[in-house]
Order: C-alpha cells, then structure tokens, then sequence
C-alpha cells in the first residue's frame, strides 16, 4: 500500500496491483462443459518446474492419447501456445470477445470505475474472542482473576446441554477467502501493469487476487 494526491492535495490510501498480462487458456461453453467461463492464467512457470499436465494444458504435446483422438476424428481443444501459467482461476463471464491464447492487459479496466476484488486473507492462527469477534473482555475489577480475556460462561443449562453452532469462540482467524467489494479505480499504469485501487486489498504483500468489475449499483 501507498498513497498518492488527488487534483487539490487530498491524499488517497491506495493498494497496488500487479495485473497482468494474463493469458486466455481456455473458453467454457455450455455445449462441451455445461457452463460459460473464461480461463485466465498469470505469470509464466519456469518448464523445469511444469509437470507435463501443466505444458500440455498450454501447448500441444505429442502423445499416443492425442494420436487415438485425432485418428478417431475428435478436434483438438484449442491451446494457448504459451508458457505454463503459475496461477489459474475460471471467471464465469459471457466468453464473446475471447479467444484462447488472447492477451489480456490492465488497460482493459481503463473504462472500470470500481472493482470487487477477492482473495485469501492473512492468517492469524488460533485467536481470543477479543482478537477474533472484537470482545471487550471482562473488568479488571472486582474479584475477576486472570481471566480478563477470556471468552465467560456460554450461557447453556441442562437444556439443551450443549453449545449451538456458530457462537462465537475462540478459533482459527484469517486465511479465508475474502472479498472487497466497489473499490474505487484511482489511477492506472498500462507501462507497468499497474492498477491503483482505494483502500486494502485481502492477503499478504506479493499474494494473488481475482479484480471483476464490481456488481453493485
């Protein structure tokens, strides 16, 4: 995160985004999969790294499977000819305008006022209900005894004997799929693939995220 000014001096918070070039992999249809997606991939895998699945997910590979198909007369998916592609995520949009192995850039958001922008957020571990649910604890006063922040009685008796689901406990917190949503686009810097979004983003410095324009009014 950074921050830049606006015409008259007002400072914005902003997160940067790297986004781009991301490589069209595959096109859903409902004919062949039952449903309308377009397949993106981001940043290339070294082929070292690339198990043979992942090379031939982007570029055709010779093998006796592909020899039987095409002997069969069944068409060959259409592939990318590209690198492997480190991240893979489906976005489930109307695939007009796509095309496999099209590349898509950050000056395709330029007419994008605002985003919704989704990804894992950080992981705390095993947190206290005041970290995890915001509890103000209990007083330091008054015969409470090095309990201060704990979570108090959960307020169950002989019936029903027990705990309902979903109380709030102490618990695993973060690393869970989060989404922002109606970010504000600030600023973008098609030279770099840069995109300057208002506010924070979920995840660590260096994760990745999904940007789709955002659905609310």
């Amino acid at each position: 995160m950074t921050q830049v000014f606006e015409e008259g001096g007002v400072v914005v918070p902003v997160t940067v985004l790297e986004v781009g070039p991301c490589r069209v992999l595959q096109i859903r249809s409902k004919e062949r999969d039952g449903y309308e997606a377009v397949q993106l991939g981001f940043r290339d895998k070294p082929r070292r790294l690339a198990s043979r699945s992942q090379r031939g997910h982007v570029a055709k590979l010779d093998s006796k499977r592909s020899r039987t198909r095409a002997a069969a007369g069944v068409a060959a998916v259409a592939k990318a000819d590209c690198e492997p592609q480190r991240l893979l995520r489906e976005f489930r949009v109307s695939p007009e305008g796509f095309e496999v192995g099209q590349t898509l850039k950050v000056d395709s958001l330029a007419e994008i006022k605002a985003v919704d922008i989704t990804g894992t957020s950080k992981g705390r571990g095993t947190a206290g209900v005041m970290k995890r649910h915001n509890f103000k604890g209990q007083r330091a006063t008054h015969g409470v005894k090095k309990v201060h922040r704990h979570g108090g009685s959960q307020g169950q008796n002989t019936y029903p004997a027990r705990v309902f689901k979903g109380k709030k406990m102490a618990g695993r917190m973060g690393n869970a799929r989060s989404t922002m949503r109606n970010l504000q686009v600030v600023r973008i810097d098609a030279d770099n693939n840069l995109l300057l979004v208002r506010g924070a983003v979920p995840g660590p410095n260096g994760g990745y995220v999904m940007i789709r324009p955002t659905n609310k009014k």
